[in-house]
């Protein structure tokens, strides 16, 4: 699918790879609507990089875990837009064990009320308007959370809630992928460490000890964490590039899920 002259909506795009993923769309041609809530300064800051780029762009303020704010949202979109070709469902408030501590009743809930419930709701407006089009696609960004939980050298950055509401994504994405088709494609971004998500330009990163942060990179088969340009690389592969992809799971974590294992060499044997 060609991004030129195409309608996008950007969930998260005040900040890190929501604003990332937004603002190549505009350079790539597409007219963009990102949606931001809090961050007040970085909101300021985007919305002028974004008035500087050609096209006609948007930056609404919308509070996501509000259903009523999601109609209205994409009712602005059609009157604004006219359409929608693709979405980027970038929306989740994930709680850091090593920031919060101990759950309370709040926290649990705005983990469930950004991470899996807004998600839902705005998938609910969007296919709609997708399925206009001979062709769109819609790409969920999610964590590696959902696999592995709050153990090992994550344990301290994975929060429970966080990590359930990562898994229930998966289930989800062929559930739209299901009620999209044919002509629009939905599939999943399965983030791990990601430099503006969970890692050095977080604030939980920096409470973590040397060992800690060690800890993390060594279970990284890559040995590094990733950067918001490979993000942005991989979505626009789903949007543009995988065009027999649907209802799948891109995982994008340096191989963190396999553990940092390595294979061992094969031993002699007895003959």
């Amino acid at each position: 699918m060609k991004i030129q002259g195409k309608t996008a909506l950007v969930l998260g795009g005040a900040t890190g790879i929501g604003k990332a993923i937004g603002l190549a769309l505009a350079r790539a041609g597409a007219r963009v609507a990102l949606t931001c809530y809090d961050w007040p300064e970085e909101t300021k800051r985007t919305g002028k990089e974004l008035a500087a780029l050609p096209g006609d762009h948007l930056l609404l303020k919308a509070d996501l875990r509000e259903p009523q704010a999601i109609a209205d949202l994409f009712t602005t979109i059609r009157q604004e837009f006219g359409g929608l070709q693709i979405l980027i469902n970038n929306i989740e408030r994930g709680g850091m064990p090593i920031v919060h501590g101990p759950y309370t009743p709040e926290q649990w809930e705005i983990e469930m009320a950004t991470t899996i419930r807004a998600k839902w709701w705005v998938m609910r407006s969007a296919l709609p308007l997708l399925k206009e089009n001979p062709e769109a696609a819609a790409v969920t960004l999610s964590s590696i959370a959902g696999l592995v939980g709050r153990s090992g050298p994550a344990g301290p950055i994975f929060n429970d809630g966080y990590s359930a509401a990562n898994r229930a994504i998966s289930s989800f994405t062929e559930t739209w992928a299901r009620e999209g088709a044919p002509n629009v494609r939905v599939n999943e971004l399965m983030l791990g460490f990601i430099e503006t998500r969970h890692a050095e330009k977080t604030r939980g990163w920096d409470m973590l000890s040397r060992a800690q942060q060690e800890a993390v990179r060594n279970h990284i088969l890559l040995a590094r964490t990733g950067k918001i340009g490979e993000v942005t690389a991989a979505v626009f592969f789903l949007l543009k590039e995988a065009s027999y992809m649907t209802g799948a799971t891109l995982r994008l974590d340096g191989g963190y899920v396999l553990g940092g294992d390595r294979v061992p060499p094969m031993p002699p044997g007895v003959e």
